[in-house]
This record gives structure tokens, C-alpha cells and sequence, in this order.
């Protein structure tokens, strides 16, 4: 871990992209404490005004309000909790279950060509048309969008796992294992498992971006978190009419979301970077 603190701050970048996400955590678990106005509190006398530093601002309001006299910066506040949370938790749904299937696919033949069927069949499907259906069935919500990010993301696990599994299954600590007499529960979680938790690791770096933007999607065509909940994707949806004459209400939770998935993906690379003994440097 130590190793792996000073990949993530010994260059600029990753500790520029550190930085950022850091700022961007903050803003999620203290919203409510630096939101000056309630995020969802309606002034109509207040509606389209501009941030601070432009004439005609109102005062208290510092990046402008929304059509509907909200506070943009209450609203950027809570909206970096509902995507970085849905990205998080959507990210462990797909990383368990993913593994899980890689795992027994790998170590049971009779379920390998089962599962990677159903993994084939979900690739003929793009990820954010294949959740687009599914929340449109199912409803929105922030629980609902949580379980089909995770459903619909659990196929790259699958497949890296299941090929790791199938490199290491005839190695001799397993086959040593197996002559003592350890049930395959006890081989596939104690000495599989944590031989194989580096790609897991690393596709979940990445996957956590990819379940932000496709949040943000969802909400911004609606389907995702409902309209009373601020959520970047809503505002960028809520704000697209007025690109023109009130561009701040769609220039910074666009900025936000690009932000943090930059970083995200920075940061990946660098653990990617860290976890392969191929590009590693001592």
C-alpha cells in the first residue's frame, strides 16, 4: 500500500488527478454543510441569473441560478453525490457478480461455455442502450439505476477473470491444495482469488467511469435519477434550452463530470501501470 500511495502522488499528473477527486469526494460527503441554499429552494424573481463575476448577479449566488431561480453551485454539490455513489456502488454490483461468474466459469467447464454465451450475447448490445432498455422497463431511481449499471457491467470481470483462472487452475499450489483435501469453495476464495484480484482492481478503476457518464446519460434523457433529485446528467438536461443565454447552468456540471472521469481514468492508468509486473518500474 505504501508503494502504491507514492505511484499515485510521486509524478504531477496523478497527483493533479488525486487532487481533483479529492475535491470532488469532499463536495459529496460535505454537500450539505457548503450548499449556501437549498438545491431544490424555486425563486422565479432570481431564474437565469448569472454567476458572480458577470453583471446583472445576484447576490449569495455565486454560479448563477437555473430557469427555475435554483442555486447552480447547491445543485453541483448535491449532484457529485448522486454520480460519484451510483458510480461506486454500481461498480461493486458488476465487480462481484462478474467475478463471481468469471470465477466458476474458469474453475467448472460445464458452466465455461454457458456463461460466456450469455457474456457473448450481452456484447452484441451496446452497454448504454442494453441499460437505456432496461431502466425504461423497470423504472428509474437511484436503487433501480444502481442494479442495471451493475447487471449490464458485469461482463468484463467475467471474461478477465475466467482467463486467469484458466492460466493458474493447474498450477502446483492448487493441485496441492486439492491433494490435502481443501473443497473447491476453499481453493476458488483463499488461493485463487487473491492471485487474480489485480485485474479486478484495475477494471473497477475504470468502470467507475464508465458508470459516472453512463448515470449522467441516463438522467440527462430522463430515465435515470428523477428530475426532484439533483444529479449532473438532470442538470445538464434541465439546462440545455438555455445553452445560448444561461450557458453557466450546463458549462459546470459539464466540467465537473468531465473532471472527474479524467481523473478517474488518469488515476487508472497508473494503477494499471502498478499492478502489471510487465510495465512496472522498480
Amino acid at each position: 500500500m505504501k508503494r502504491l500511495s507514492l505511484v499515485l502522488t510521486g509524478n504531477a499528473i496523478p497527483g493533479i488527478a488525486s487532487a481533483i477527486l479529492a475535491v470532488f469526494v469532499l463536495m459529496a460527503i460535505l454537500a450539505p454543510l457548503l450548499s449556501p441554499h437549498d438545491p431544490n429552494a424555486q425563486d422565479l424573481m432570481l431564474r437565469l441569473k448569472p454567476p458572480a463575476w458577470l453583471q446583472n448577479h445576484a447576490n449569495g449566488y455565486f454560479l448563477g441560478t437555473d430557469n427555475l431561480g435554483r442555486d447552480v453551485l447547491s445543485r453541483l454539490f448535491y449532484g457529485s453525490r448522486i454520480s460519484i455513489l451510483v458510480g461506486v456502488c454500481a461498480v461493486i454490483v458488476s465487480g462481484v457478480l462478474g467475478t463471481l461468474i468469471g470465477l466458476l466459469s474458469g474453475f467448472y467447464q460445464f458452466l465455461d461455455h454457458l456463461a460466456m454465451r450469455i457474456a457473448d450475447i450481452q456484447l452484441a448490445f451496446p452497454t448504454i442502450l442494453l441499460a437505456l432498455v432496461i431502466v425504461a422497463v423497470v423504472g428509474g431511481g437511484m436503487h433501480n439505476l444502481i442494479i442495471v449499471l451493475g447487471i449490464t457491467g458485469w461482463v468484463p470481470y467475467a471474461r478477465v477473470i475466467r482467463s486467469e483462472v484458466l492460466s493458474i487452475r493447474g498450477s502446483d499450489f492448487v493441485v496441492a491444495a486439492r491433494t490435502i483435501g481443501a473443497r473447491d469453495n476453499r481453493i476458488l476464495f483463499r488461493h485463487i482469488l487473491p492471485n487474480i484480484i489485480a485485474p479486478v482492481i484495475t477494471i473497477a478503476t475504470f468502470q467507475v467511469a464508465s458508470a459516472i457518464i453512463a448515470e449522467s446519460s441516463l438522467s440527462f434523457l430522463g430515465l435515470g435519477i428523477p428530475a426532484n433529485i439533483p444529479s449532473w446528467g438532470s442538470m445538464l438536461s434541465q439546462g440545455q434550452l438555455y445553452i445560448s443565454s444561461a450557458c453557466w447552468i450546463t458549462v459546470t456540471p459539464g466540467i465537473s463530470l468531465m473532471l472527474v472521469v479524467l481523473a478517474i481514468n488518469l488515476l487508472g492508468d497508473k494503477v494499471r501501470d502498478y499492478l502489471d509486473p510487465k510495465t512496472r518500474k522498480e
